[in-house]
């Protein structure tokens, strides 16, 4: 079967330069276009596509709200959002991530990495450009009444659960993870699991978020 996407962009030309690219997998369709957020939560409303290509800036609505919104109306059965943007910075990785997208990449990435994300995303992975992972969300996590809060459910965690997330945070895929912790990769696929079931996480994106907000990433909960 296909996978049915969205393209969401406020630029014809880059929206007919995505289309031309994920064509070219056959494994891809793409069935609907959007030159903005609120476009875009009315194509997939309309088309009930299985991923969305979302640009962050657009008018009207942008990308960002466009997701929160989506994420909220479609908790169970919606649409998994990859965000793609010529803009790097850390607020609009965080921010994305948060409104309950499940990849973010730079516009930039060769076409190959770019099909390779909508692969991942679509079959319920998550995905990280990794010149961004490890410089997310630092700045963005100094609350600490709301960071007392989260720490509070990490308690649910087994030690080797806690690390795990640590490693997941950093940015780490399974098979490094399993390197570092001398174990194997089902073994870690199995304590990723049971993080995100513990902590009520969707996948592993909201757990990067989760352990940067509890302090999780810099080791104090």
């Amino acid at each position: 079967m296909s996978i049915r996407v969205v393209v969401a962009d406020d630029q014809a030309l880059v929206r007919a330069g995505f289309r031309k690219i994920l064509e070219g997998d056959s494994e891809i369709e793409v069935v609907g276009e959007a030159a903005d957020g609120l476009e875009a939560v009315e194509r997939v409303r309309e088309l009930d596509p299985d991923l969305v290509l979302m640009d962050i800036r657009m008018p009207k609505l942008d990308g960002i709200a466009a997701t929160r919104r989506l994420s909220e109306e479609m908790r169970d059965g919606g649409p998994r959002v990859l965000v793609l943007t010529t803009f790097g910075l850390e607020e609009y990785v965080y921010e994305a991530l948060r409104a309950g997208a499940s990849g973010f990449l730079l516009k930039d990435v060769p076409p190959e990495d770019l099909l390779n994300a909508v692969h991942v995303v679509a079959r319920g992975d998550a995905l990280l450009d990794p010149t961004i992972t490890r410089t997310v969300i630092e700045e963005f996590t100094s609350r600490p009444a709301a960071r007392r809060e989260l720490a509070a459910k990490l308690e649910e965690l087994t030690a080797r659960e806690y690390e795990v997330l640590q490693l997941v945070a950093r940015g780490l895929s399974n098979s490094e993870i399993a390197g570092s912790l001398v174990v194997s990769e089902g073994t870690v696929k199995t304590h990723v699991a049971h993080v995100l079931r513990k902590l009520d996480l969707r996948d592993r994106v909201q757990a990067v978020v989760y352990a940067y907000d509890a302090g999780v990433a810099r080791g104090t909960p």
